[in-house]
């Protein structure tokens, strides 16, 4: 018999944690449902845990040779029957009893919604945080794929773990790209967000484990390179599949998103999704040539290295590196003289220290309000 939903269960290496994660999808109210574990040969003991479970659901698929995660992720979708996929992997466990069968009717009574997601727990060894990042709104919602595509090329707000997708959209849109190791969900989410609705519950249902064996964290030890080209990536594929779905809108949004990353890539030491990226991993010439090898034209190139170099003004003003932030907001004009903030930036600098307070005010002044809202 055909299941409605199926778990595909991503295991290398945690086969420590395989059995709490199996259990939380076991124990939900609906029942009609497989559930894949995927080992990718796993050296650990991953094939006696998924041969303990006695439940006829469960299903052991065992790679050989090792296949890496995101050629592991595909070959889960592929032998997948349901007509619904949930992707979670061995060190994420879901924390709701109720959470499939909460998805499951969503997803019957909106058949425009591609996927839908839940806020998220981080689970740590000290207990349960709230993962901020994944609360979008405060109630239950259904999103237009375009109104959430919106928020989406800021950043990635959707926890991997906490999605189900229509088999019917990877159908449609194929797998994960293999190019994307660290980016690849959210390009599947923008890219899904083009084509679909999204729906969204409020309530965090799933608990996204925090530990040094993750995903994550081997990317992070690897260095932090890898953010950033893969984060660029998908903000330029998501511009082209917008254009070419005749969303103009929707590429336009991309740009800023774009020319901020460059920024950061060559100066920043913010954080973003909990892990550092640290600053120094790309320099004006790397962004000259990637510029030439993903811009539409001469145009927009230029537009998003003017704004780039203009969130580098503000980087260096941000570090009271004033003359700095002076030289790079004049090359920014020089580049796009159409940027009225900026011109209003480079004035409070002429002005001295009035300026700067003045500066300085305001930008308390919105930070207070945004903060009450």
């Amino acid at each position: 018999m055909i299941p409605t939903v199926s778990f595909v269960v991503p295991c290398y290496k945690l086969a420590h944690l395989l059995r709490e994660c199996v259990d939380s999808i076991l124990m939900q109210t609906y029942e009609d449902f497989e559930i894949l574990i995927m080992d990718d040969c796993s050296p650990d003991n991953t094939p006696e845990v998924a041969q303990s479970f006695s439940d006829p659901r469960v299903r052991h698929i065992r790679n050989q040779p090792n296949l890496g995660h995101l050629r592991n992720y595909n070959k889960g979708i592929e032998l997948s029957r349901g007509k619904y996929i949930w992707l979670i992997s061995a060190d994420d466990r879901l924390r709701c009893r109720q959470a499939l069968e909460r998805y499951v009717d969503c997803m019957e009574r909106h058949p425009r919604v591609g996927f839908v997601f839940c806020a998220g727990m981080e689970l740590r060894p000290e207990g349960e945080t709230p993962a901020t990042y994944s609360f979008v709104s405060r109630r239950d919602k259904i999103f237009s794929g375009h109104q959430l595509l919106k928020q989406l090329v800021n950043g990635d707000f959707i926890l991997a773990s906490s999605g189900m997708v229509r088999k019917t959209c990877y159908d449609a849109l194929g797998a994960f790209p293999l190019d994307l190791p660290y980016a690849g969900d959210w390009y599947m989410w923008c890219l899904f967000a083009i084509h679909y609705d999204a729906a969204y519950f409020a309530e965090p249902m799933i608990n996204y484990r925090i530990h040094g064996g993750s995903i994550t964290q081997t990317f992070a030890d690897s260095g932090a390179r890898i953010f950033v080209t893969d984060s660029l990536k998908v903000l330029w594929r998501i511009r082209g599949h917008a254009a070419r779905a005749g969303n103009s809108a929707i590429a336009r949004r991309c740009m800023p998103s774009i020319a901020w990353r460059y920024a950061r890539a060559i100066a920043s030491t913010e954080r973003e999704n909990s892990y550092a990226v640290c600053a120094g991993l790309m320099n004006l010439a790397e962004m000259e040539d990637s510029l030439r090898q993903f811009a539409d034209g001469p145009a927009e190139a230029e537009w998003i290295r003017a704004r780039a170099v203009a969130y580098l003004g503000d980087y260096h003003y941000r570090l009271q590196e004033f003359e700095r932030a002076r030289e790079f907001y004049t090359l920014a004009l020089n580049g796009d003289g159409w940027m009225p903030k900026v011109w209003l930036k480079c004035l409070l600098l002429r002005a001295g220290s009035k300026g700067k307070a003045l500066r300085d005010g305001v930008f308390a002044l919105r930070r207070a309000v945004s903060s009450r809202i």
